[in-house]
């Protein structure tokens, strides 16, 4: 574990080597994890949700047909071309490069945020720049929804531990909606209140 948040040189390293390195589009567990990330979101269309980590973007893929405008943002410029790639059909999606939480978009008006397998590579000041940056920007209702690994990581955070700090930080302007365990992973979803 380290203080310091993963940077967009890791990430590019990773990308380099390997169309799909955690196996996204092939692998029937990530499947399943998406199929539940859907399931937990699809009760409503969303008019403005930000996606952050979208890796190549077989989850914005699958995402998108519920939101009117899906801003989805990668700190790898690699993950970026080919989610652009994989969404082309796509005109409601955008996609830009950016190192959240240190890098961000003028957004407002958020009604979904999605954080898949992405805030534990986060430290805890990144962690709570997330949460300030979110609490400002979300509406009343809207959701942000984590998915996150809860084995052992080498990472900053752990699943839990990154889903922990980052509720502590959010504090008082969000409810718990769901927490759900499965398989290897944990599905949060919150509220803005």
């Amino acid at each position: 574990m380290t203080d310091r948040s993963l940077d967009a040189h890791y990430f590019e390293g990773i990308f380099a080597g390997d169309d799909d390195p955690w196996s996204l589009a092939s692998s029937a567990y990530e499947a399943a994890k998406f199929a539940h990330t859907i399931d937990v979101l699809d009760d409503r269309r969303y008019a403005s949700a930000l996606e952050i980590g979208c890796a190549h973007g077989v989850l914005t893929e699958r995402l998108a047909p519920l939101c009117e405008h899906l801003l989805s943002i990668d700190i790898a410029a690699g993950a970026i071309e080919r989610a652009r790639v994989r969404c082309r059909d796509l005109p409601q999606v955008r996609f830009y490069q950016r190192a959240f939480p240190g890098e961000t978009l003028e957004v407002t008006a958020l009604d979904l945020v999605l954080l898949s397998e992405v805030a534990y590579y986060w430290s805890d000041d990144d962690l709570s720049r997330a949460a300030s940056w979110l609490s400002a920007r979300m509406v009343s209702g809207g959701r942000i929804v984590l998915v996150h690994w809860t084995g052992d990581t080498d990472y900053p955070q752990t699943g839990d531990g990154a889903t922990a700090k980052l509720r502590a930080a959010l504090g008082a302007a969000i409810t718990v909606e769901c927490v759900q365990r499965a398989e290897g992973y944990r599905l949060d979803r919150w509220a803005r209140v």
